[in-house]
């Protein structure tokens, strides 16, 4: 079998989607309670606590920036816990996959449709920490709505770095290396808590190959007005992540159920 081939896109990634939706929908209330309860925690104590001596930041209150930025981080958070974890538990113990590719679905279908959910829970913790910044005030203009595809685009993103780890896993333990030596950096250094241009020189180039700080700078300019230059760089930056990372997914995949 060739495992290299390109991925084809079926309509079975929508029967792979809607499969979990229906699985997540047990889980309503708690997940409810985690999208809002966690950011309204962070805008609370950092936006308030910490932004009462900070003051402005990049011309906006240190609310209004830590906002913009946390809903691109937790958007990144989300897809790569559901990547991992999740994928993972439905590849191995459960076994999910194998008896879904005893239908007509293949590799490619469930690896679409994982991706696809990945977004859509993104999603669902993105617009709801926008719509915690928004009873707080932080956001002003309908132009923030915009950010909600954005939001989509940034789980597909790291969705797929996300779904390789899992290919490559023998046990949930070794997710801790992609949390630590990935995720961890770039939340801390991406801009989320601070402008970038306060980096090392040397440091600021090395952080813009990184993904999450193309998405914070377009969230933010979305959500708090700041200054966009380049949007198309962004967004293409954060769809090659997603179409390059799904397709070494799909192939290591194959190479684990298919051999």
């Amino acid at each position: 079998m060739n495992f290299w081939r390109l991925p084809r896109l079926r309509a079975g990634s929508v029967a792979v989607w809607r499969r979990n939706i229906l699985v997540w929908r047990k889980l309503l209330i708690p997940a409810i309670l985690m999208n809002f309860g966690e950011p309204a925690l962070y805008l609370l104590g950092l936006g308030f606590g910490l932004g009462h001596f900070v003051g402005e930041m990049s011309g906006m209150s240190y609310l209004a920036f830590l906002a913009s930025g946390i809903i691109a981080s937790s958007a990144m958070t989300t897809a790569s816990f559901e990547g991992m974890y999740s994928v993972f538990t439905r590849m191995v113990p459960q076994k999910t996959y194998e008896a879904i590719l005893a239908t007509p679905l293949e590799v490619d279908d469930i690896l679409a449709g994982e991706m696809l959910w990945c977004a859509t829970k993104s999603l669902f913790s993105g617009v709801a920490i926008l719509a915690v910044a928004t009873l707080l005030g932080v956001v002003d203009s309908w132009q923030a709505l915009w950010v909600i595809p954005v939001v989509f685009l940034i789980g597909l993103c790291f969705a797929g770095p996300a779904m390789i780890m899992s290919s490559l896993a023998s046990n949930y333990d070794f997710f801790n290396y992609y949390f630590v030596l990935v995720v961890t950096p770039m939340f801390i250094l991406c801009g989320v808590f601070y402008p970038v241009e306060t980096l090392p020189e040397a440091m600021q180039g090395a952080v813009q190959i990184l993904p999450l700080t193309h998405a914070v700078i377009l969230t933010r300019a979305l959500v708090a007005g700041a200054e966009l230059t380049q949007p198309l760089l962004h967004l293409t930056v954060l769809m090659l992540y997603a179409v390059i990372s799904y397709y070494f997914a799909v192939v290591l995949v194959r190479r684990k159920l298919l051999v």
